[in-house]
């Protein structure tokens, strides 16, 4: 079979890598791609150029069209590729709203029964405002309605704060609402489904804080590790019965039936679990933990979920541990600079795998061009091997101005 993988990160990387590695495919592209995936194999089309990418795959017989990203989903690529005859694994404009508007996602959570944080509805800056000046238990959170590549929430830890992110994020149109603080300790339960059935992949734990210890802004991930230990087969049991199912079930009674990969993302406390968040695809960099332990071809996967199959679709698992940790570029999750050479990767052994992010092929050099720049990863027999791993290797990787986080996996650890 012929893929298309559409986006550009460490994600995208490692679905095209996987399919490439497990016998799933020979022929795998990448629109637009980055300066990990061969030229070849690279398509320049950016991912919102819905004609461009119809148009490739019909000319080159594409058989499955891959969608990374959550805004192609959001604006309608799947439903605008199915019109055109193609197959294409990812959910529809209206379905891939459970992650494009916080709020659908809450009323669909409300309709399921799901476990899910008290919260209140605004739009705008000044009835907002006069909420978080009568509050007096902090810290809370503040989430903008729609995508925000994983920093449109603010949690702050008093009055000044909140009010700091309000100004800085939330205008006179801005849906927002607030959400109560939950304590415990977050997971991501990746689930695959084809409307129907649903079916868990391994849970994984990312770290969103730019910084060691979970300090400094959010980012879009600064690293993760699976399985997480915190999601035993008691609660994933939970998760799968009274989360996932029935998300599913209400989704496709409501005539918005959910083909894809929905995301969960959990704060769990001892007996309690509740959930923060659902996106539409696969998460980044969970991804690149979680493809790793397949133990099914990738590809059979996927086409068991757009055929409406995965009743008879039976999911293994390696018993093995995998990390990934973020190298990113100075200055991010704020201003950053690219176009820095990246030296190294001939250095590293094969206990690492590199999946590229924001990377660009320029001069005969890799060149960094993202926040994000790589995801260093290694499989083990245990978390802490797969941990050693990388941290024996990863500084003989080099680009100016890069750092990454020193403690990722340390809750599991510890």
């Amino acid at each position: 079979m012929k893929y298309l993988i559409v986006g550009s990160g460490g994600r995208e990387h490692a679905i095209a890598w996987r399919l490439l590695n497990d016998g799933s495919s020979k022929e795998v592209y990448a629109a637009p791609g980055n300066g990990g995936i061969l030229p070849n194999n690279r398509i320049d089309i950016k991912v919102n150029d819905f004609e461009g990418i119809a148009r490739f795959s019909l000319e080159n017989k594409i058989d499955l069209v891959v969608i990374g990203p959550e805004v192609p989903l959001v604006d309608g690529l799947t439903d605008f590729l199915n019109s055109k005859g193609i197959r294409c694994f990812g959910p529809s404009k209206e379905a891939a709203m459970i992650e494009g508007s916080k709020l659908f996602a809450k009323k669909i959570m409300k309709t399921s029964n799901v476990p899910a944080a008290a919260h209140w509805d605004f739009t705008g800056k000044e009835p907002l405002i006069e909420f978080i000046k009568k509050q007096d238990k902090f810290p809370i959170v503040i989430k903008l309605d729609g995508l925000a590549a994983g920093k449109g929430v603010g949690i702050p830890q008093n009055t000044d704060e909140a009010l700091l992110f309000i100004n800085e994020n939330v205008k006179k149109d801005t849906r927002v609402f607030v959400e109560e603080f939950l304590k415990g300790e977050e997971a991501s339960v990746l689930a695959i489904s084809d409307g129907v059935t649903v079916i868990p992949l391994v849970a994984a734990q990312d770290h969103k804080r730019v910084y060691d210890g979970d300090r400094g802004p959010n980012t879009g991930g600064m690293g993760a590790y699976a399985p997480a230990p915190i999601v035993t087969t008691e609660r994933m049991k939970y998760i799968k019965d009274k989360i996932l199912q029935p998300v599913i079930d209400t989704m496709r009674k409501e005539g918005i039936p959910f083909k894809g990969i929905l995301y969960a993302g959990l704060m769990i406390d001892e007996d309690k679990i509740t959930v923060l968040e659902f996106n539409a695809r696969f998460g980044d960099p969970e991804t690149q933990v979680i493809l790793p332990l397949l133990d099914v071809k990738l590809g059979d996967m996927l086409n068991s979920a757009v055929d409406s199959t995965l009743d008879k679709f039976h999911i293994k698992f390696k018993d093995k541990h995998a990390m990934t940790v973020v190298v990113a570029s100075k200055g991010y999750p704020g201003d950053y600079d690219k176009d820095k050479v990246i030296t190294g990767f001939d250095k590293i052994s094969d206990k690492i795998m590199v999946f590229h992010a924001g990377t660009e092929f320029k001069d005969k050099n890799i060149v960094t061009n993202g926040g994000r720049v790589l995801s260093i990863t290694s499989i083990g027999n245990s978390l802490n091997e797969a941990r050693q791993n990388i941290y024996d290797e990863i500084d003989k990787i080099k680009f100016e101005g890069s750092f990454y986080r020193k403690d990722i996996g340390y809750r599991a650890l510890t």
